[in-house]
C-alpha cells in the first residue's frame, strides 16, 4: 500500500535582516490540496535565511506528525531550496546547523524533493510568516497600533474580541483563505486520546545548589526519592490503569520511575534515550551565575534563540527534534492509553510549549519544580489539550 505524500508550503523572514523573525509553513495532502497541518511561530530576532530555514524544518515535523512518507518541499526561498537540494554550498557557518536538522528529518521520509515557487503562490505561508513577523515586533496582526493608541471606539453593540496574547490565533485566521483546515471547540472524548503524565525527576544534589545538570548522571537526592515516592502514590490515585512507565535513561529519571512503576503494581518500565535531558555543554554542573561571568556573550545568545547551544552542547531546536520523535513513539505504541513520563526540565517544558502553541519565550518563563506534574492529551488527529501544568499538591510538608 502506497504511504501518503504530501506539500509542505515554507516561508520565513525578518523585518530587517536581522530583525524581528518568524516562519510560517502549511502542510496539505498531495492528491486534495486539503491543509493537514498549519506551523507558525515568531522567533525573536533573526535573519531572513534562518527564519526560512526554520520554516522548512516545522513544515517536515508536521509532514512527519502527519503520516507522510514522501514530502514535495515548495518555498520562495531560492536559497534554502538550492541548498537543500545540494545544488549550492552552504557557505554561513550560521545555517548549517539548520541545514543539518532539516536534513536529519528529511532521512526520516522515503522521498524528499524541492521546488522554488514564485512567492504569489506561496501566500498561505506568507501570511503565516508576516503574522509572525508582527508579533515578533511587538504588534498584534493584522491591527494598525496607532489606531489602537487613539481609543478609537468600537461600534455600538458590537462584541470586544478576545484576547489573543500570542497572536497565534490571528495569524491563523490572516492565511485562512483557501485553508481547508478543520477546527472545532466540541468536546473531544478522552478514552480516544493518549494520556501523557509528564514529571521531572526529583531533586539531586545539582538541583539543590543551583547547577546546570544535564548528561552528567547526577543521582537522586535523599529529598529526591522521597518526592519520588510522592508523586507515585499521586499518579497511583490518579489513574485506574497506566500501559508504561517511560523514562529518561539517567539514574535520577530510571530510578523515580522505578518507584512509579512499582507503586502501580509493576507495570512496564521503558527507557526511552531521546528523553534525556540537553547537553549543556561546557556549562555543565555550573551556576547560572558562573556562566554569565565565564560565557557572557555565549550565554545572551543562548537565552536569545533555541537555534543557540550552549558551547559544546546541544540547542534547543535539536533537543525539541528528539522530544517530537519520543512523542511520537509514545502515540504509535500506546494509542488511547495512560503512559507515565519521567524526564527533565528542557524535554517536559518543550514537550508543553508546542502543546500550548506557545512562543519559544515559554521555555525562559516557565518553572517545573522537581517532581512537578504535567498532564496532556493528544489525540489521533493531533489535537492536544493540557490539563495541568507543574502539579506540586503531592510534595506538600516534603
Amino acid at each position: 500500500m502506497p504511504g501518503r505524500r504530501v506539500v509542505v508550503e515554507a516561508d520565513g523572514g525578518a523585518r530587517g535582516n536581522p530583525g524581528p523573525a518568524g516562519y510560517g509553513a502549511v502542510v496539505r495532502d498531495a492528491g486534495t490540496g486539503e491543509v493537514l497541518a498549519e506551523r507558525s511561530e515568531s522567533i525573536g530576532v533573526a535573519t531572513n535565511n534562518v527564519a526560512e530555514y526554520r520554516g522548512l524544518i516545522a513544515g517536515l515535523e508536521a509532514a512527519r506528525e502527519a503520516g507522510a512518507t514522501g514530502v514535495e518541499v515548495r518555498m520562495d526561498s531560492k536559497l534554502v531550496v538550492e541548498q537543500m537540494a545540494g545544488r549550492w554550498q552552504i557557505k554561513n557557518a550560521g545555517l548549517r546547523p539548520l541545514a543539518a536538522q532539516a536534513a536529519g528529518l528529511v532521512r526520516r521520509f522515503d522521498a524528499v524533493s524541492y521546488t522554488w515557487i514564485p512567492r504569489e503562490r506561496n501566500r498561505h505561508a506568507d501570511a503565516l510568516a508576516n503574522a509572525a513577523m508582527d508579533l515578533a515586533a511587538g504588534k498584534v496582526p493584522g491591527i494598525d497600533r496607532d489606531t489602537a493608541a487613539a481609543g478609537q471606539a468600537a461600534e455600538p453593540g458590537a462584541a470586544e474580541a478576545p484576547a489573543d496574547p500570542t497572536g497565534r490565533a490571528r495569524s491563523h485566521e490572516v492565511a485562512a483563505q483557501g485553508s481547508t483546515a478543520k477546527s472545532s471547540w466540541e468536546p473531544r472524548p478522552s478514552d480516544t486520546a493518549t494520556r501523557l503524565l509528564l514529571l521531572r525527576h526529583g531533586e539531586t544534589e545539582y538541583t539543590q545548589r543551583g547547577r546546570y545538570s544535564g548528561r552528567g548522571d547526577v543521582p537522586l537526592s535523599d529529598r529526591g526519592l522521597a518526592q519520588a515516592g510522592a508523586a507515585a502514590r499521586r499518579v497511583a490515585g490518579l489513574v485506574s490503569s497506566v500501559a508504561a512507565v517511560v523514562s529518561s535513561p539517567l539514574s535520577r529519571c530510571t530510578s523515580m520511575a522505578g518507584i512509579i512503576a512499582g507503586g502501580l503494581g509493576g507495570v512496564p518500565l521503558v527507557v526511552e534515550p531521546d528523553l534525556i535531558e540537553c547537553d549543556f555543554g561546557e556549562w555543565e554542573g555550573r551556576t547560572f551565575a558562573e556562566v554569565r561571568e565565564r560565557w557572557p556573550a555565549e550565554l545572551d545568545a543562548w537565552l536569545a534563540s533555541p537555534a543557540v547551544a550552549p558551547p559544546n552542547g546541544e540547542s534547543f531546536v535539536e533537543v525539541t527534534t528528539r522530544v517530537n520523535r519520543a512523542t511520537a513513539k509514545l502515540l504509535a505504541s500506546y494509542p488511547g492509553e495512560t503512559v507515565v513520563v519521567v524526564s527533565h526540565v528542557s524535554p517536559v517544558k518543550i514537550a508543553l510549549r508546542d502543546a500550548l502553541a506557545a512562543t519559544d519565550a515559554f521555555l525562559h518563563r516557565l518553572y517545573l519544580d522537581p517532581a512537578g506534574l504535567s498532564i496532556m492529551d493528544i489525540w489521533p488527529d493531533g489535537g492536544m489539550a493540557v490539563r495541568t501544568v507543574n502539579d506540586t499538591a503531592h510534595l506538600a510538608g516534603i
